[in-house]
């Protein structure tokens, strides 16, 4: 086994301050002691070295050459036990590691450039390993432990593993071809959505959402598409209509037309999820800042 010295750091941390000055009543008083207690913890390092590591009155107090050799070394370990506690603290207060997000696409709309832009300027060192995952893939990794924070919609009325906070709600808006009827009403009702073929997300990628919009209007689904930006393209090509999220609206095709829901109040909900219990400072910054994103 590897032989390591025992040397206190009080005893480097006095031997570096007196060979700084060269006085013992000035090391002392940097030190905040007085010369006694000075001088019996450099004798004890001294016997810890076994040779003296400085030359003493009545001549002017210098280093001696096992003093010269030291002092390198002494101001390398108080510097690396510095820079080691600085970095313990940063990472305990959250301001320094990795921390792994999964975001629904359709947040890249909304939520998520505000609120990465102010996470990262709190905590400028830590390092973001962002995901685009859909809900359900989403809760998987939480649960497996590969996804620390997830941004996602319509999370399940209770998971025993997860907690869930909802960040926010936005209505739905029918998506439709420019050309086709409805697009020429100012407002569509969901049971005239149910009339025309539908492009729709698979319920495996997230089961909440597709069931809400499935609610609404019990569509015939036409066409799957597992990601928004693809689902109003396929609009746009005449295959369908559809039901999203209010955001899909910054969407940009020519092609395509939103119009509000008509007879209904029905929201989609936004929420952030952990696993339970987690106790990790990364994922307590995130949730404070998604609280508390001013």
């Amino acid at each position: 086994m590897e032989q390591r010295p025992e040397l206190p750091l009080p005893q480097l941390h006095a031997f570096v301050v007196l060979a700084e000055e060269l006085h013992f009543g000035r090391a002392a008083a940097r030190l905040g002691i007085a010369q006694p207690p000075l001088s019996q913890q450099i004798r004890r390092l001294e016997a810890k070295v076994g040779a003296p590591l400085l030359v003493r009155p009545p001549g002017p107090v210098a280093l001696t050459p096992a003093g010269r050799e030291l002092l390198p070394a002494a101001r390398q370990a108080l510097a690396a036990l510095t820079d080691g506690l600085a970095a313990a603290r940063a990472a305990a207060a959250g301001r320094t590691g990795t921390l792994r997000l999964g975001f629904a696409a359709s947040l890249a709309l909304t939520l998520l450039p505000g609120l990465l832009r102010t996470y990262l300027d709190r905590y400028p060192q830590v390092r973001l390993d962002i995901r685009e995952m859909t809900t359900a893939p989403q809760l998987t990794a939480l649960r497996d432990g590969s996804l620390d924070v997830g941004l996602l919609r319509e999370p399940p009325s209770a998971d025993p593993d997860l907690s869930f906070r909802t960040v926010l709600t936005e209505p739905f808006v029918a998506v439709l071809p420019r050309a086709h009827p409805l697009a020429a009403q100012r407002m569509v009702a969901p049971a005239e959505l149910a009339e025309h073929p539908f492009v729709l997300l698979p319920r495996e990628a997230g089961p909440g959402l597709h069931d809400r919009i499935t609610g609404l209007c019990a569509p015939r689904v036409a066409q799957h598409a597992t990601e928004w930006q693809t689902v109003c393209a396929l609009v746009e090509t005449g295959l369908g209509v559809s039901l999203a999220p209010a955001s899909i609206r910054r969407i940009r095709l020519k092609g395509v037309a939103f119009r509000p829901l008509a007879a209904t109040d029905a929201r989609t909900v936004v929420a952030v999820a952990w696993r339970s219990g987690d106790d990790s400072p990364l994922v307590a910054n995130l949730l404070e800042t998604v609280t508390h994103p001013g």
